[in-house]
């Protein structure tokens, strides 16, 4: 294999770790949003949710994490 074919491959890889991550991103991201719209339909109906809003904050606050840690990835 070429040096030159070699770089291409290395290239290809790069890209789909890219592709990857940044589709985990978009989904732990749609994940947040769709989370929301629980959270203000539990909030606006004045439901007693207090355990599920708890679970909310919980995945919000994790997914987050998730994000942050793989956009970081991206940095490098």
């Amino acid at each position: 294999m070429s040096e030159s074919e070699s770089s291409k491959d290395e290239l290809i890889d790069a890209q789909k770790q890219v592709i990857g991550i940044l589709f985990e991103v978009i989904k732990r991201l749609q994940a947040n949003n769709d989370l929301d719209e629980e959270y203000f339909q539990i909030i606006s109906k004045g439901q007693d949710g207090n355990t599920r809003v708890d679970e909310i904050i919980g995945e919000r606050t994790e997914n987050a994490k998730i994000v942050g840690r793989l956009l970081e990835q991206l940095e490098t």
